[in-house]
């Protein structure tokens, strides 16, 4: 039986460059419980800046999926390719930004524990 699962807010951020991804404030993890496995489902977000930034899906310390959102825009991300996601897995998001870029994001990710 599948139990949903949900990581909703808004979140700030200081950008450190495009290629140095820092977490979010208040940082964001996900621990898949031992007994269980996880989907991502669909990702959605929206960037207050006039800048691209990016999220960065990280399972485990490495890189899973990168989600550009545009400049004052948002993003809805239906996941067609569903992965598992081994148990005690932790999945951590962060931001890659321009360095000193100062926003928030509004983060809307479905999971499914199975």
């Amino acid at each position: 039986m599948e139990t949903p699962r949900f990581i909703q807010g808004v979140y700030s951020f200081e950008g450190q460059g495009l290629e140095k991804p820092v977490p979010l404030r208040p940082a964001i993890s996900y621990a898949v419980p031992r007994d269980k496995r996880a989907q991502l489902i669909y990702l959605r977000a929206g960037n207050s800046t006039s800048e691209l930034i990016y999220l960065l899906l990280e399972r485990d310390g490495r890189p899973m999926r990168y989600f550009p959102v545009g400049a004052k825009d948002a993003i809805h991300v239906p996941l067609v390719i569903v992965e598992d996601i081994h148990p005690e897995s932790v999945l951590e998001l962060s931001v890659g930004a321009p360095e000193g870029l100062r926003g928030l994001t509004a983060i809307d990710i479905g999971l499914a524990e199975i």
